[in-house]
């Protein structure tokens, strides 16, 4: 069986790493680059790093800033944030990312998927969702959660998946930073509807819902961080706890 990957977010604003509530009033989290050595030194799975302002201000990630994470880590890292095009993640490739998220401009020119696949091959790319309900729907959003799209969560799931991502990663925005826990019924439906790993993301408060979303939202990888950032979940004991609980981790 597959082992369960623990990952921590770094989410990015003007060179710090921030945190919110459904993606607003943000607040300082720390150094990007320390943050990322302790969290690989703690045993965290991978990294994920997302320059959350890029797209919205029509900015490039920070690709000097990903260097320097690169060189204190060892585990799989994956950046986002502002990637429209091969050179982009050619660049960052380049300047030690093993992945890419890539999130608005999959939706807005969705053939960039095939693209990058075809050029870097499925493992490096990864399409982030970010979806609300809206009337018992699950609809894709953009700009961090700011701009409806007409898309619909399990369709746009299924088509990125044909495109030739390597994984998913969903935040349901309704959860994002409310410690409730994550959007488990949704996540097992992606989960049964696709062959490739759905991350979850957004709503993680406690030990109990990461080993949920293992159990019954049938994800293959959770995402988090404020609780980690601000300490209140060890990477180190939840990954004991959820071993002992007979879900497979790498400890």
């Amino acid at each position: 069986m597959l082992t369960k990957r623990i990952i921590p977010c770094l989410d990015i604003k003007d060179g710090r790493t921030v945190k919110g509530v459904n993606f607003v009033n943000l607040r300082d989290a720390g150094d990007p680059v320390e943050l990322a050595k302790i969290y690989a030194e703690e045993g965290a799975d991978e990294l994920v790093f997302l320059d959350i302002s890029a797209t919205e201000e029509k900015r490039k990630t920070l690709a000097d800033l990903v260097l320097r994470v690169a060189e204190k880590v060892n585990i799989p890292f994956t950046v986002g944030g502002g990637i429209s095009s091969v050179e982009d993640v050619d660049v960052l490739l380049q300047n030690g990312a093993d992945k890419v998220s890539i999130n608005s401009s999959a939706v807005k020119r969705p053939e960039l998927i095939n693209e990058l696949a075809a050029k870097f091959g499925s493992q490096c790319i990864t399409v982030a969702i970010d979806a609300k309900q809206i009337d018992d729907e699950w609809i894709v959003h953009l700009v961090g959660g700011k701009v409806p799209t007409e898309r619909k969560l399990y369709e746009w799931a299924q088509e990125v998946q044909e495109r030739g991502a390597g994984e998913i990663l969903f935040t349901s925005m309704d959860h994002d930073g409310t410690k409730n826990g994550f959007a488990n019924e949704a996540l097992a439906k992606l989960s049964s509807l696709l062959n490739i790993p759905v991350i979850a993301s957004g709503g993680a408060g406690s030990i109990d819902h990461f080993a949920d979303t293992f159990k019954h939202g049938k994800s293959d990888a959770a995402l988090a961080a404020s609780v980690f950032h601000f300490k209140e979940i060890k990477i180190e004991e939840l990954k004991k706890i959820l071993h002992e609980n007979n879900i497979p981790m790498r400890l």
